[in-house]
């Protein structure tokens, strides 16, 4: 299991940062949502090997998915939840991190609704528990698709900057519904006084990916460890900000530890920006195979037609973030962990 595996761990170890006092999550109670997502399950990790007094209650629908990925702790609860209804329980979370969410295309083109609702409404249910049990603190993981179409001016998407999403085209469910929670989240600081922050993470990868996740970049690593060339569904020209989950969950605690009431934080490397095609050649070179390409002529249903989705991190950056994985390192990491892990 990975929460067993040494080299996963030390690379949980080694995005702990001097510049963030974690003391403050001493004795706190964590509900922590999309518990078994890529994200989720490094996080949980994470916060879990801080120190033991944190109580964390990861949130899944399935008792066995969660018994199957984590090991017994003491200080570590399943929590069974549908995000769909209200949370209705007297436990008293001192924190909420809500990363539940869907996140792969497939499931944008097969359950836009569902993408749509588990954002808002989930979002909704969850920020009105804050609101009644005076939480100290509610943070929401967003994504950097919220910031739709490149301008074709800036170099980097800074957090204020908003871009044309088409909200007619079902496509639109994913990045339409992470710009509505975040603005959900706003309106409750607004006008209940919730202590509320967003993170928007670039692509994130990382060998707490799923195994059913249809991402490129998934579908990549996929492919690499298993001994198997790269397809390439399209010449992958769009240029994106990646970002390994390592670095993600230390962003994540980060802004949850540092970060401005009612603000976003952007969690980008400046140094993982390259294309979809670099990405692909990276990982087939460290893993000795090629890239092929196999060109659909439909295209692929549910995947992104952005050209440029860099995102700048300076603003995280600014309060305690230091990112310690850049691309090249990222993916070694990921490949080893994973070639241990099959």
């Amino acid at each position: 299991m990975l929460d067993n595996n040494k080299k996963y761990l030390s690379a949980l170890e080694s995005v702990v940062n001097t510049n963030i006092d974690y003391t403050k999550l001493n004795n706190k109670s964590i509900l922590i949502t999309g518990a078994t997502g890529l994200i989720g399950k490094a996080l949980v990790d994470y916060i879990l090997n801080l120190n033991d007094t944190i109580k964390v209650y990861a949130a899944s629908r399935s008792i066995e998915s969660f018994e199957k990925r984590f090991q017994k702790r003491a200080n570590l609860f399943c929590f069974n939840y549908e995000l769909e209804k209200p949370l209705d329980t007297d436990i008293h979370f001192d924190y909420i991190i809500h990363a539940a969410s869907n996140a792969d295309p497939k499931m944008f083109a097969q359950d836009p609704v569902g993408t749509m609702t588990s954002n808002f409404i989930g979002t909704y249910n969850l920020l009105e528990y804050a609101r009644k049990m005076n939480c100290e603190r509610f943070l929401f993981v967003s994504s950097g698709e919220v910031y739709g179409q490149w301008d074709g001016e800036s170099d980097a998407f800074s957090e204020d900057y908003s871009g044309f999403v088409n909200f007619t085209d079902a496509r639109g469910c994913y990045p339409s519904g992470k710009r509505a929670a975040e603005n959900l989240c706003v309106c409750y600081k607004a006008q209940y006084g919730v202590d509320a922050v967003v993170v928007r993470p670039s692509h994130t990868y990382g060998p707490t990916q799923l195994k059913r996740d249809s991402r490129a970049m998934s579908e990549f690593f996929t492919k690499a460890v298993n001994g198997e060339d790269i397809v390439l569904k399209s010449l992958g020209l769009p240029v994106r900000s990646y970002t390994c989950v390592f670095d993600a969950v230390s962003g994540i605690v980060t802004a949850l530890l540092n970060g401005k009431s009612g603000e976003a934080y952007n969690i980008a490397n400046k140094e993982s920006v390259v294309s979809i095609a670099s990405l692909a050649e990276k990982i087939a070179k460290a893993a000795g195979k090629k890239v092929v390409y196999d060109i659909p002529e439909d295209g692929v249903k549910g995947s992104s037609n952005i050209v440029r989705g860099v995102l700048n991190g300076c603003k995280l950056e600014s309060i305690g973030w230091v990112p310690v994985y850049d691309i090249d390192k990222g993916v070694k990491t990921t490949l080893e962990i994973m070639e241990d892990e099959k």
